[in-house]
């Protein structure tokens, strides 16, 4: 399997060739790389060739090669090195770069690319930085507490890796520049409040009126303000815990 291939520029722009992500377009061309969130070769042992660096995300990526030959991308957790060995297996060694399932890893581990549902890949915990931790076991679910301040209930067939994502210095990283934000494909945003009201909620008046409104709204009228999660989304009764309140909430 080809592990780069170009990506194309869609601009934010969906199939009928209208906006549907905001702020987005005139970015450098780039490869994208494909990285196996599912950590699908299971129990093959596989060697670090190298550390790299991904245009399309924040976090390093780690380039495995696997001992019948075959190379695949991993997110590369912090103190990885070139010429360690990792693997993915129920029977793995809990030590950074190594995935297994959440029922397998002690209370107490930092881990990351967490799956939601099992199978599917690691689709929580991706970013540089990030790091979740095991914080307790119940009858039929694992107890995870995210990065957020969360705690959510997994299954505990659903695999994770170990260690925190490496790279974590990216926070204090300075553009410098508004010329380096547009070459990443990042286009200016604009307040509501300069715009017209045929294009946002919060446009129109006389002078500096303000939103004119009691609370803010979208640039398609719904709520930004508060508790604006789903009553009826499906992991609610997954959720110990909610996540740290914001200043409205």
């Amino acid at each position: 399997m080809k592990l780069k291939r170009i990506l194309a520029k869609k601009s934010g722009r969906g199939a009928d060739g209208s906006v549907t992500v905001r702020h987005q377009g005139g970015r450098h061309k780039r490869y994208l790389r494909e990285i196996d969130f599912k950590r699908a070769k299971k129990d093959v042992w596989g060697r670090v060739e190298g550390i790299e660096y991904d245009p399309n995300r924040n976090a390093r990526i780690a380039l495995v090669c696997y001992e019948d030959g075959e190379r695949s991308y991993i997110i590369a957790p912090l103190g990885l090195k070139e010429g360690q060995k990792v693997i993915s297996s129920p029977d793995a060694p809990v030590e950074p770069g190594n995935c297994l399932p959440l029922s397998r890893i002690p209370i107490g581990t930092p881990i990351h690319n967490i799956e939601i549902t099992p199978g599917k890949g690691g689709q929580l915990v991706r970013g540089a930085g990030s790091v979740a931790t095991i914080q307790g076991k119940e009858d039929f679910y694992i107890l995870v507490k995210l990065p957020s301040g969360e705690i959510k209930r997994f299954r505990p067939e659903c695999f994770a890796s170990v260690g925190q994502i490496g790279n974590i210095e990216d926070r204090n990283v300075n553009l410098k520049k508004a010329g380096r934000k547009r070459r990443m494909g990042i286009r200016p945003t604009v307040r509501g409040v300069a715009q017209n009201p045929h294009s946002h909620p919060h446009g129109g008046g006389e002078g500096r009126s303000g939103i004119g409104m009691k609370f803010p709204k979208t640039p398609w009228g719904r709520p930004a303000v508060g508790n604006t999660r789903n009553k009826k989304k499906y992991s609610n009764k997954l959720i110990l815990t909610r996540r740290k309140k914001g200043k409205h909430n």
